[in-house]
């Protein structure tokens, strides 16, 4: 009996001996390396997209750069040679001087600066507060609502304006800054990024706001539009280039050249010149210059009003 005893006693203590050695040996928990790439792969990859950027580029800004170099261009360049040659030989701004003077380019550019002033105004407004109650409030049919006014950027504006052109003969707005903004006051897409805008913003605020009494109008003014201000930036930069570009509308509703915009002022030079596209040039230049001022001055607050509306809808 002691033999046995001792035995198994022994043979505890030697499994007890190896599960301490067993527990003691080393884990690998290394998860395995990622493999790298080498230099040239990566330099293959900088090189494609650089280049690639760089094609983009001068398929966008070619035609501009083409159009400036026609309105630089003197009369005794021949501006249709073949092979085609982008720089002039004896560069002259003579061409915008001859625009400027034969051309009411300040009445124009003032009927423009107001309409697209008077749009973007009347948008940033009414696309705001049609925003709010749709983010922000929660009553019967909301989504229904929304949904119905995002269907109606699938119309495109050339169905209705014959029954607006109506309502604005109608009510007299012929030959009127009104008749000119009131069709564009508004759209579906200032809507959509606006609404996109007022759901970034945590819902405690307007709670916190009510606890001190203020109204759903002080909310919106004094807390959410405040906050919103690269959207409104956004949405005021793509309304001034819709309100800045418009021909087709203007050409409908006005038949009183006093009122005419830029775009009908550059198309009436076609005819006041006898097709002289060194002038024409000259005048898009000219014309195309306030929304390059706009957009280099706005341009940071564009960027991220464009990435804000995405983060949560």
């Amino acid at each position: 009996m002691n033999l046995n005893s001792e035995a198994l006693k022994q043979e505890q203590k030697v499994s007890h001996q190896e599960e301490i050695e067993i527990d003691q040996t080393p884990v690998n928990n290394k998860k395995p390396q990622k493999k790298l790439r080498s230099p040239s792969s990566k330099a293959f990859k900088k090189a494609l997209s650089y280049t690639t950027l760089i094609v983009v580029s001068i398929i966008m800004v070619g035609p501009f750069l083409w159009l400036l170099a026609t309105s630089l261009k003197s009369g005794s360049e021949n501006i249709f040679a073949y092979p085609p040659q982008f720089i002039p030989e004896s560069p002259t701004l003579s061409n915008f001087g001859a625009v400027l003077e034969y051309f009411p380019f300040f009445t124009y550019l003032f009927n423009s600066t107001v309409v697209a002033v008077l749009t973007v105004g009347a948008n940033l407004l009414f696309c705001s507060l049609a925003a709010y109650p749709l983010a922000r409030m929660n009553f019967r049919g909301k989504n229904i609502v929304f949904i119905l006014i995002i269907s109606t950027m699938m119309i495109p504006f050339q169905l209705l304006m014959i029954p607006i052109y109506i309502l604005a003969l109608n009510l007299g707005l012929q030959n009127t800054y009104l008749g000119l903004v009131l069709p564009h006051a508004t759209t579906a897409f200032g809507i959509f990024l606006m609404r996109q805008a007022f759901l970034t913003i945590p819902f405690e605020l307007d709670e916190s706001a009510r606890m001190d009494g203020a109204n759903a109008f002080q909310i919106w003014w004094k807390i959410l539009m405040p906050l919103v201000r690269p959207s409104m930036v956004t949405l005021a930069i793509f309304t001034f280039m819709m309100a800045w570009g418009d021909f087709l509308w203007p050409l409908i509703i006005l038949n009183d050249q006093s009122m005419y915009t830029l775009p009908l002022g550059v198309q009436s030079l076609q005819g006041n010149f006898s097709s002289n596209w060194r002038y024409i040039a000259a005048g898009s230049i000219i014309s195309v210059l306030p929304i390059i001022i706009v957009f280099a001055l706005l341009q940071r607050y564009f960027i991220a009003g464009a990435m804000k509306g995405a983060v949560k809808g």
